[in-house]
């Protein structure tokens, strides 16, 4: 019973909140990508994918919607040419992850303070400036173009891609991960 009422009231916000996209013309569920209307943005209030370490830092410190302890807030990845730079926000943003591969940032992650924005007003906003998504489902939008991929995900993070950076990141887990694989089995085959 309670299953079918989380169903229902599941169903009721996606019916809700496509009626709601469609009259703004935003709904599109695996969209083309020649239906946006600007390249997707590879900034964010003065952070840009492929900024290096330094100027991030420098750039987090000078806005005032971050709260920015400087190099407590970085982390370098064990075993890793990773850094992950993390830092609480204030005001409309939570806050902030920026991954960084080779001095250059290639994920942005905001989390963003629900109580000061909702998610239809950003989601509507980036529908208007970029057109519609590439994928809409209840969880996340996606628009993607040849360098960056955004994501809205919800209750409300938006996510910055470099597509490039983070494809080759990809690549190398998933030649790690066959390797590791490759000798479990040679390991395995001495029994």
């Amino acid at each position: 019973m309670i299953f079918k009422k989380i169903n229902i009231f599941a169903l009721f916000l996606f019916l809700s909140y496509t009626a709601a996209a469609q009259e703004d013309g935003a709904l599109a569920v695996e969209t083309a990508p020649e239906t946006q209307t600007a390249a997707l943005p590879r900034s964010f209030r003065g952070f840009t994918l492929g900024m290096n370490l330094e100027d991030l830092k420098t750039a987090l410190a000078a806005d005032t919607e971050f709260v920015f302890r400087g190099d407590r807030d970085v982390s370098f990845l064990p075993n890793s040419d990773q850094n992950l730079v993390d830092s609480a926000g204030r005001g409309h943003i939570k806050r902030a992850f920026f991954q960084i591969k080779d001095d250059a940032v290639f994920v942005m992650t905001f989390e963003m303070n629900t109580e000061k924005i909702d998610h239809y007003s950003v989601f509507t906003t980036f529908s208007t400036k970029y057109g519609s998504p590439l994928l809409l489902d209840p969880r996340q939008s996606e628009w993607e173009d040849g360098e960056t991929r955004v994501y809205i995900e919800r209750p409300l993070t938006v996510k910055y891609i470099d597509k490039n950076i983070f494809d080759g990141v990809v690549s190398e887990s998933r030649l790690a991960e066959s390797s590791a694989v490759m000798l479990r089995e040679e390991f395995l085959e001495d029994f």
